[in-house]
């Protein structure tokens, strides 16, 4: 049986779940809500036989379609997620993040008592082939996490349709558009809340001289962040966005008392130069303390999964399972709780770095 999937918005991220779902079997991309125009004529070059629906009203309104993914600029996320709610019951992937307000956060957990189909939030870092690996050794290859490092040194921003992502009203920030992906990482490698936060972050290279209908961008390109989480280990987050020269974008480290385990995960092959030959491959380094001595596995994707998006093949595996849902055969891996806190923690850290003080997070 075909599951029938709807679109709502159809940018960069859009396209990238098209070329993920086409992958899978018996699924199809039936109908696309995206109001600009180019983007809308590539999406339709991309998925033929997909109905271009001039509403999400009318979106909603196809059939058959079995579920929705969201991936329209941050800032709509909420009022399309309060709109679905109220005309379907269909399962539903929203890319990240959740929310960019805190003040809606409260409609978000309207949502989670409300709404009786699935919702996934699209954290892909946690099924970037080695980030999974390292998720499934963690716990045995460093005795019980004490310490996590995350690093993503990676090019700057992308265009955005309106250039929406230049500004922190619509993003809700370079910590919350960004990182809370890394920020999701650390609640689920160390499978603990986090207590406080500190950052340091500012705009020192990019976008410094950009204006949009009269406005000066303002998103940050640098930062660090340190968390205290509830069950006494930390973490930290350092983040460079004019770094693109750098083999492996994400980094990510863990050490306990047993050693240390780390996952080397390159960025987009497509803007690795020809010049340099093929791309770098995903590594993961165990150093165990006794007897010291690291052991380096390289973690291939296939090249057809690799080259359906920029997230070293995370957006298909993610697919797969949230295709699982869909056909009653899996549970929700990323919930609403999971986008909740990731946006809790990018503002908290938007917050210090501004105010110069650390951020108290109470535990839902």
């Amino acid at each position: 049986m075909t599951l029938h999937y709807g679109l709502i918005g159809c940018g960069m991220m859009g396209h990238e779940h098209i070329a993920n779902i086409r992958l899978l079997e018996d699924t199809q991309v039936s109908v696309i809500y995206e109001p600009n125009a180019s983007m809308a004529a590539s999406a339709a070059k991309n998925a033929p036989d997909a109905v271009m629906a001039s509403s999400l009203e009318a979106l909603l309104a196809h059939k058959p379609l079995d579920a929705l993914v969201i991936t329209s600029p941050n800032y709509l996320h909420v009022e399309q997620l309060e709109a679905i709610t109220q005309r379907v019951d269909l399962p539903i992937l929203c890319e990240k993040p959740l929310y960019t307000d805190q003040n809606d956060s409260h409609r978000i957990a309207q949502i989670k008592n409300t709404y009786k189909a699935p919702i996934w939030v699209a954290m892909e870092y946690r099924y970037m082939p080695p980030i999974a690996r390292f998720i499934e050794q963690v716990s045995e290859s460093t005795g019980g996490v004490k310490l996590l490092s995350i690093v993503e040194h990676r090019f700057p921003f992308l265009p955005k349709i309106n250039n929406w992502n230049r500004f922190n009203a619509q993003t809700g920030g370079t910590f919350v558009e960004k990182c809370c992906h890394f920020f999701d990482l650390m609640r689920h490698i160390l499978n603990s809340d986090p207590v406080r936060v500190m950052a340091s972050a500012g705009q020192e290279v990019n976008h410094l001289t950009e204006r949009y209908d009269g406005r000066s961008a303002d998103i940050w390109d640098c930062g660090y962040v340190i968390c205290d989480f509830a069950n006494g280990a930390r973490a930290m987050l350092e983040l460079s966005m004019f770094a693109e020269g750098e083999p492996y974008q994400e980094k990510v480290h863990a050490v306990g008392h047993k050693g240390k385990l780390e996952a080397l995960v390159p960025g987009p092959a497509r803007f690795w130069p020809d010049k340099l030959g093929p791309a770098p491959t995903p590594k993961l380094i165990t150093s165990p303390r006794h007897p010291k001595g690291p052991i380096v596995i390289e973690v291939p994707v296939d090249h057809a999964i690799l080259g359906a998006g920029d997230h070293n093949g995370a957006t298909y595996y993610q697919h797969q399972k949230f295709r699982d849902v869909v056909a009653g055969l899996g549970p929700v891996e990323v919930s609403l709780d999971d986008g909740a806190w990731a946006v809790r923690m990018g503002l908290a850290a938007q917050k210090s770095a501004t105010t110069g003080q650390s951020v108290a997070l109470t535990l839902f």
